[in-house]
């Protein structure tokens, strides 16, 4: 039996995916502990890990959801952020390790505070993708503006008094890059295939792609027309009011039923008197609508995108940030979404009704579903996790000054 760690942000997109590979361990008599957020307790248990709070010691659960939208759009902001994460749950996180004595970290790929103490610790480390695998040729597809790439600039000395903060307290860290992207000599597990993987040719073959991982769906939904038209703004940036109210002008008098996801940020009072077809919920769960679903109009997020396609539902693309962005670029250029161009209600429902109408969008659709069954999903995954497990702790270079890591040893002597 092997003991492997996951480090994860409270965030529904990044945790879904790795729910099947916890699950997959599990079954399989391994054992899992899950470091991560109340939020997501329910669900991590239900997957059958062992559920670690985070929040008693991190700044993050007092962020606002003003500050929850910067994340992911404000580099210096979302590096800030990550930083004072990563040091608030130091010395909680390196003394569960040493105790734990896990055989791998697994880490999201914004959790960096996972795979810095793996570094830091010298323990076996593999990443955990749920967006595109980054480097300097796929980063063309999150193409960012002039303005955005001279803000980045400007904030980059605050960057690096970040980053200092964590070199000073030992963890192996170089610069922004170690941040947001892995070398080729990084284990990763990228959730999607390599036909969806921009530049996937450009990865060493410490990339696993393995295809999304899927939960079960929790509920049932009841199609009630012969079309279901899915509208989710995912979890985050959901707080667009006009937006919805365009989707119910768009079709309140159409022949198809319409289930509109708000999120928890919208005042359903606020939405007026909805028509008999369409249905507004502050959650739904996903994988349940989307096996009904005929389109799904989508701010694309890589879960949301991903799962639409596992089912072959082709999309309609509303990104909100330049990764949704890259991520609705890559879903059109396959032929198997539609971007919305403008919000009004007209707007809309022409785009949905040109992907219902024009039959290629649902079969190449269904081309990408199949490339995602062909890479293994959830049990590639843990065969590569479990190979990364059996390998020898090894120490690492302190970063920049020669010095060996913190701790030296084998994972039959760690020091408790």
């Amino acid at each position: 039996m092997s003991k492997i760690v996951f480090f994860c942000i409270p965030a529904y997109g990044h945790t879904n995916p790795t729910l099947g590979v916890v699950r997959e361990l599990t079954a399989r008599g391994h054992e899992v502990r899950y470091y991560s957020y109340e939020p997501m307790r329910t669900l991590i248990e239900a997957a059958g890990a062992q559920f670690v709070a985070c929040d008693p010691y991190d700044c993050e659960q007092h962020l606002t959801p003003a500050d929850g939208a910067r994340v992911g759009k404000d580099i210096a902001f979302s590096t800030h952020i990550l930083v004072e994460t990563t040091l608030a749950l130091d010395e909680m996180v390196c003394a569960g390790m040493r105790a734990y004595a896990p055989d791998c970290i697994v880490a999201d790929s914004m959790a960096v505070w996972g795979k810095a103490v793996a570094k830091k610790l010298g323990i076996p480390f593999i990443s955990s993708t749920t967006t595109f695998a980054f480097n300097r040729y796929s980063a063309k597809v999150m193409k960012q503006s002039g303005g955005q790439m001279l803000k980045m600039l400007l904030a980059m000395p605050k960057i690096n008094r970040d980053l200092q903060r964590l070199r000073d307290r030992g963890y192996p860290i170089k610069n922004i890059l170690d941040i947001i992207q892995n070398d080729d000599r990084t284990d990763t597990i990228v959730y999607t295939s390599p036909e969806f993987q921009p530049c996937a040719d450009t990865f060493s073959d410490k990339y696993a792609f393995v295809g999304p991982s899927i939960r079960p769906a929790t509920e049932t939904v009841e199609k009630t027309h012969d079309v279901l038209i899915y509208i989710s703004m995912g979890t985050v940036n959901n707080d667009l009011l006009p937006f919805y109210r365009s989707c119910i002008a768009a079709f309140a008098d159409s022949p198809y039923q319409v289930i509109l996801s708000t999120g928890e940020q919208i005042d359903r009072s606020a939405l007026g008197t909805l028509p008999d077809n369409i249905t507004a919920l502050p959650h739904v769960d996903q994988i349940a609508v989307l096996q009904k679903a005929d389109v799904f109009l989508s701010h694309c997020g890589m879960n949301s995108a991903s799962e639409s396609l596992y089912f072959g539902v082709p999309l309609v693309l509303f990104p909100q940030t330049n990764e949704q962005g890259g991520v609705a670029a890559c879903v059109a250029e396959l032929g198997a979404g539609l971007k919305l161009e403008k919000a009004d209600a007209a707007s809309i429902r022409t785009a949905v009704n040109a992907v219902l109408q024009t039959p290629s969008y649902r079969a190449n659709a269904q081309k990408i579903r199949e490339s995602f069954l062909r890479c293994g999903g959830a049990k590639a995954a843990v065969d590569r996790l479990l190979s990364v497990a059996d390998r020898k702790y090894v120490p690492h270079a302190a970063w920049g000054t020669g010095q060996r890591g913190i701790f030296s040893f084998t994972k039959e002597n760690i020091p408790l």
